[in-house]
């Protein structure tokens, strides 16, 4: 149509996920000029807006600024970092990206400098963001938000062979054979070395290996060949930690988590001591949300004791304390419900976890299960970390389809509804010796 006011978009997730290059990419294939200005830490009004020239210093605002400088009305101009603008005494940049945001006011875009409406309305907005929740909502409801998922291990090794190999070997002088990594040493370097949704983390251990062999071509020695035995030597010790350890013991259960650099499992562990007065200790630096899950679930066993055969004086008679690993990294959310809820199910029965099995869903005081987020993130660290079968909820099957089936190969799904339907699936019929 040629005049098309276009929506303003906004790529929403986990850092190095290639936000920011699908931006030049877009404008690379529109043909348009490209702009980009990182909002991070942005707190000063007057940064979009320009200031009056009264003041001693006086210029526009970042927007027209940036227009100027690519001399074109109607380029791709990226707004980096949207979910991290700041504000303080000065104003609040994110109320006035409102005028330069909306399609309906962004004809008339008065900028304090130039004292006259400019019309934003051709330029084309592509905001980028790794949080949305500290977005103002005002400013989310103008954006159309499209999530940028993280990679699968073997996305991750098309990306490295296709893109970051040629890069680094370009950057560090090689030429192409001087630097071979086989699809072994590509996957071994991905699950070992990096825990990340994105490729950033990965581009920098390629870079790290491609100097390692620029370091021995510049001393005129053969270039190495690099194989897994000798990424310990390169790159030090592999420190992913996020692969399942087993639960040998009653009340260990593997929960599933989303965080800002893709999906993680965690564990959670419920330990039973005799005590005259019955409470529950809750520990590993846990949000509210979480610290409720928990209650949520206690509370749930204490009003359904027949559920495992419980009488109602052991909750009198009991000091419970639930505990969840790696208790310097603050942990928050409903998801990890039903894993509180298996947990003391498990630990109350003495009857184990199954093995290689892992769970995520919020739980209400009625014993529904409900649906969560990040399904395909918490389902490919899973499998990262060697889990087998996965409970979810049923509502959450309709996540499956993001995630193509090969990625699914040896993982089993149970969906459920009900809390005791968890219970079932989850615990073995036989009790603990110990």
């Amino acid at each position: 149509k040629n005049n098309l006011k276009s929506p303003i978009i906004c790529l929403y997730g986990p850092p190095g996920g290639g936000k920011t290059s699908l931006g030049r990419s877009i404008a690379k294939a529109l043909g348009r000029k490209y702009v980009r200005m990182s909002l991070g830490g942005l707190k000063d009004e007057s940064e979009i807006r320009g200031h009056r020239k009264t003041y001693i210093g006086a210029m526009p605002g970042r927007i027209l600024q940036n227009l100027k400088k690519v001399q074109s009305s109607n380029p791709v101009f990226i707004l980096d970092e949207i979910d991290k603008v700041g504000n303080d005494f000065h104003g609040d940049p994110s109320s006035a990206l409102l005028e330069v945001l909306d399609p309906e006011q962004n004809t008339s875009f008065y900028d304090n400098f130039l004292e006259m409406d400019y019309d934003l309305s051709k330029v084309m907005f592509i905001a980028t963001c790794n949080n949305l929740n500290t977005i103002q909502p005002a400013l989310r409801d103008r954006m159309e938000i499209i999530e940028v998922n993280g990679y699968t291990v073997e996305e991750k090794m098309e990306i490295a062979k296709q893109h970051l190999i040629p890069k680094q070997v370009e950057e560090n002088g090689l030429r192409k054979n001087q630097l071979k990594l086989s699809d072994k040493v590509l996957e071994y370097l991905i699950d070992n070395y990096t825990a990340e949704s994105g490729v950033r983390g990965l581009e920098k251990k390629i870079s790290k290996l491609a100097r390692y062999v620029a370091v021995h071509i510049a001393k005129d020695e053969d270039a190495p060949k690099i194989e897994t035995q000798n990424l310990n030597k390169i790159l030090g010790p592999a420190h992913i930690k996020d692969k399942y350890q087993g639960n040998d013991i009653a009340g260990v259960v593997t929960g599933l988590a989303w965080t800002q650099v893709g999906g993680d499992i965690l564990f959670i562990e419920t330990s039973l001591s005799a005590s005259k007065n019955a409470r529950l200790t809750l520990t590993g630096n846990l949000g509210d949300v979480m610290k409720e899950s928990a209650t949520l679930a206690l509370e749930y066993l204490k009003a359904h004791p027949q559920l495992l055969e419980l009488k109602p004086e052991f909750f009198e008679e009991t000091a419970i304390h639930i505990h969840v690993p790696e208790g310097a990294t603050p942990k928050d959310g409903p998801s990890a419900g039903i894993a509180m809820l298996t947990s003391l199910a498990s630990a109350f029965t003495k009857r184990k976890v199954k093995k290689a099995l892992a769970m995520t869903g919020e739980i209400t005081l009625r014993g529904k299960v409900l649906p969560v987020g990040g399904i395909k993130e918490k389902i490919l660290a899973a499998k990262r970390a060697g889990i087998k079968e996965i409970i979810l909820f049923e509502d959450n099957r309709k996540d499956m389809e993001d995630i193509k089936p090969h990625y699914l190969k040896g993982l089993q799904f149970h969906y459920v509804t009900k809390m005791d339907e968890v219970l079932d699936i989850a615990l073995l019929k036989e009790k603990a010796k110990n």
